[in-house]
């Protein structure tokens, strides 16, 4: 009798886990949860923009370093390192021969200086070309320390020997020089210069003298266009007696800043512009600029004077300008 019993209750515990698993199954499908597909509806991503802005909350690039391997980078090329690639194999050398050394050559230049075509500059024997330079016909002294007039070549256009400290012009520092068109010595310490020392040069047209300390002008030659003799010392007295009347070419002059009393009279027909503003003029005469027994007379060239910063009333000597196309600049109050 045992032995019916013991198989019925084997067959209950093998119905029993058949029925387990089926239902084990069914409560972990019923426990799984289902995609919340709202969580998607909201989210546009037809408008969503990258920028830089929101690209710092996307992506975290705060330990880049630390995760990229920046061993594994090839050896950075040093640029001018590598031979530039061959435009052909004419030019290569045959295998095992050796390549033919090339002769060494002077470096090119394009310095104004050293490309000069000779001319003064291949002048060894002159000091002043030895310390200023000379290049063709002119001669460049500036900022050298200069206390005389270095000698110049005998074909020397033009010096510029500013910012020295030349005290004096002697008679003999431009002799022979007869191409000399323009001396440019300005902010030296001149005190003096000879009488004769620009007179006898026949092609002087522009003689540059501001910013010294003359109290006198030497004589200038009759081919002079342009005198600057501005922030010096020059009274009056320092001037010759019509000292202008006989340069005819004498287009420019340029007395301003100095210690002048009244005009320089006569004043050649040819002049354009008169500057003498800031000096201590206090009078004029009617026959200043203008001829007044010729009413008629009109003086078209001069359309620039300059008479400011003179203790002058130009309103008082109204009969004295005109023959002038344009009325002195000046203080008419």
């Amino acid at each position: 009798r045992m032995q019916p019993l013991a198989w019925v209750g084997i067959a209950c515990l093998c119905l029993g886990a058949a029925w387990a698993v089926p239902a084990r199954e069914e409560r972990r499908r019923v426990e799984k949860p289902k995609p919340d597909f709202a969580l998607y509806e909201n989210l546009d991503l037809d408008n969503y923009d990258l920028t830089l802005d929101s690209y710092g909350d996307i992506i975290d690039l705060s330990n880049y370093e630390e995760l990229y391997d920046y061993g594994d980078l090839p050896p950075k090329i040093e640029v001018g390192t590598l031979a530039p690639r061959p435009k052909d194999h004419e030019g290569l050398p045959e295998p095992g021969t050796t390549a033919p050394t090339p002769k060494p050559q002077a470096p090119a230049t394009t310095s104004p200086i050293r490309s000069a075509p000779p001319g003064l500059s291949t002048i060894r024997g002159i000091p002043g070309c030895l310390r200023c330079l000379c290049i063709r016909t002119s001669v460049y002294c500036d900022d050298t320390d200069l206390e005389h007039i270095p000698p110049l070549p005998p074909d020397t256009t033009y010096l510029y020997a500013r910012f020295n400290r030349i005290g004096v012009i002697r008679a003999g520092d431009f002799m022979g020089l007869k191409k000399l068109k323009r001396i440019d010595l300005t902010s030296n310490s001149i005190s003096w210069a000879d009488a004769d020392a620009f007179r006898l040069l026949p092609s002087l047209q522009e003689l540059i003298l501001p910013e010294n300390r003359l109290t006198a002008l030497p004589e200038l030659p009759r081919s002079i266009v342009k005198l600057d003799a501005r922030l010096n010392r020059i009274p009056s007295a320092g001037l010759r007696p019509e000292a202008f009347q006989d340069l005819k070419q004498l287009q420019f002059l340029h007395l301003s800043d100095n210690q002048l009393d009244f005009i320089p009279t006569p004043l050649p027909q040819g002049l354009r512009s008169l500057h003498l503003q800031n000096n201590n003029i206090q009078t004029m005469h009617e026959d200043t600029f203008c001829d007044s027994r010729d009413q008629s007379h009109i003086r078209g060239a001069l359309e620039d004077i300059r008479l400011d910063g003179n203790p002058i009333n130009l309103s008082l000597f109204p009969n004295a300008y005109f023959c002038l196309p344009r009325l002195p600049t000046g203080r008419f109050l």
